[in-house]
């Protein structure tokens, strides 16, 4: 049995951007920030470390994804997908996305947008 299922809590670092794919498909990026604090055992003192997470979603979870705004602290569930690509200066370029969420909603309830939307997945 195997499974690839990731789920992150943290706020975003910038508006949701809708993008056009070469089937003509919209499709929303994400950049999520999630934070960990650790205690460094030489001096004692916590830190704190902050992840970046790229989000891709796809179908109407993406009609979701694409309304919400910088700061926003949303929750999502989804699969973690690796791809590479040529980049301009480099030979290859790897990226780690979540891909294809499953479920997205908003941890903070604020007046304009306040909902939770779960695509139904037929994998």
């Amino acid at each position: 049995m195997y499974l690839n299922k990731a789920i992150l809590m943290g706020f975003l670092g910038g508006d949701a951007v809708v993008r056009t794919g070469k089937n003509n498909k919209q499709f929303t990026t994400l950049s999520l920030a999630t934070k960990e604090s650790y205690k460094d055992k030489e001096n004692g003192k916590y830190n704190e470390r902050t992840e970046w997470h790229n989000l891709i979603v796809f179908g109407k979870l993406a009609e979701f994804a694409g309304k919400l705004k910088k700061g926003a602290h949303i929750q999502i569930e989804g699969k973690i997908q690796h791809s590479e690509y040529k980049g301009v200066k480099t030979d290859t370029i790897r990226v780690t996305s979540i891909l294809k969420l499953d479920r997205a909603e908003r941890v903070a309830a604020e007046e304009e947008f306040d909902e939770t939307f779960e695509e139904d997945v037929a994998a």
